[in-house]
């Protein structure tokens, strides 16, 4: 007869682990965005982009022929660092 001991709390561990690094992937599956994901990705209409930071020259953005893209990496540290600063009021 065999006795097979599992440790629930290691295994719950290790599926959560996996999980969080699955989820990772999912979240940054695009390595550019267009116009249309960055809009999806901020909640925030293309004009709104415009006004509020497209023209900062620390916001990566690439035109390639007549479209531009945003490399997604990138993109979100840059607007995570850029919301951080932004006014609460």
């Amino acid at each position: 007869m065999i006795t097979i001991n599992i440790d629930e709390k290691q295994v719950e561990k290790m599926f959560l682990d996996e999980l969080k690094k699955r989820l990772d992937q999912l979240e940054h599956r695009h390595t550019f965005w267009d116009m249309k994901e960055l809009c999806r990705q901020t909640c925030m209409s293309e004009n709104n982009i415009k006004e509020k930071f497209f023209y900062d020259p620390r916001f990566p953005k690439y035109k390639i022929g007549g479209k531009w893209y945003f490399p997604a990496k990138e993109c979100e540290e840059f607007l995570l660092t850029w919301i951080k600063k932004q006014p609460t009021a």
